[in-house]
């Protein structure tokens, strides 16, 4: 896919995209990778420039320079949210073939304080999860149909304490595709850190997604080809990127070139959980 001879055409807010025109965008979405946590942002961002922080930082932060100007005691709001009773939820999200998973077995792998959620297995409990899913409580079933995720599997694991000698307590890291994430935002008692996991041009999305049909890892329907099916995952990436880009949801974007470099920039983000 090059140049504006070859677009992707989907509705919404990128309904012609070119390789350029991604570039662009991406680069401007490279603005998220801003903290969400005021404490971190009040005194590198000044009053004015506030304005331009985007998502749920921006919005942090114009709340909080409101409630400064009414005269509100800065101390006690951060002294109320520290006691808020919310569990920190370490959210990677992003479009298929960007190679979330890697880094998220990779953190997993490297720091014991960032776990796994619990999830219901069909098999070990049939009776919980058949309730669960009758009740509609599941956020996601996996291709199996034999794992299911709920509410309470994200909080129960976020709560077990560390074995890290200062008390820490555990994180939970939720590998999410969008949809995922959608819902992971209507999770009550969960406060979100979330991370967008991206690439910066879409040939390499098409290359990728190409390379895992061709290795037989995305089945085919009998009524269609390799070709639609590609056709068919680039705009679902597309639509993906839409929701990334506008949802404020996420505070951090590493554009995964280099495995090595979008590592030390996730667990740069993933420190965020702790402070």
């Amino acid at each position: 896919m090059s140049g504006d001879s070859n677009p992707v055409s989907t509705p919404g807010m990128f309904s012609t995209v070119t390789p350029q025109q991604f570039g662009a965008a991406m680069a401007g979405f490279l603005t998220y990778r801003v903290p969400l946590f005021v404490s971190q942002l009040s005194p590198v961002i000044s009053e004015s420039a506030a304005d331009m922080v985007p998502g749920s930082a921006g919005m942090a932060m114009r709340l909080a320079q409101d409630a400064k100007n009414r005269g509100v005691d800065m101390s006690l709001l951060e002294d109320k949210a520290a006691k808020d009773g919310l569990t920190t939820v370490f959210l990677v999200s992003g479009p298929e073939a960007t190679g979330k998973t890697t880094l998220v077995n990779k953190l997993l792998e490297s720091d014991s304080r960032f776990v796994k959620p619990a999830l219901v297995d069909r098999i070990a409990d049939a009776v919980k999860f058949e309730r669960l899913q009758q009740r509609g409580e599941f956020l996601e079933v996996d291709q199996s149909g034999r794992y299911g995720l709920a509410k309470e599997g994200v909080l129960e694991a976020a709560g077990q304490p560390s074995d890290s000698e200062n008390g820490e307590k555990k994180v939970v890291v939720v590998d999410a595709d969008v949809e995922l994430a959608k819902k992971m935002v209507n999770v009550s008692g969960a406060r979100l850190v979330g991370v967008w996991i991206g690439l910066d041009d879409l040939d390499k999305f098409e290359s990728r997604l190409k390379t895992k049909i061709s290795s037989g890892m995305v089945p085919i329907p009998e009524d269609e080809t390799e070709d639609t099916v590609l056709r068919a995952k680039i705009r679902q990436v597309v639509k993906d990127i839409e929701f990334g880009v506008v949802s404020g949801v996420f505070e951090f974007t590493i554009l995964n070139e280099d495995v090595d470099d979008s590592f030390k920039q996730l667990k740069d983000a993933a420190s965020y959980c702790f402070k």
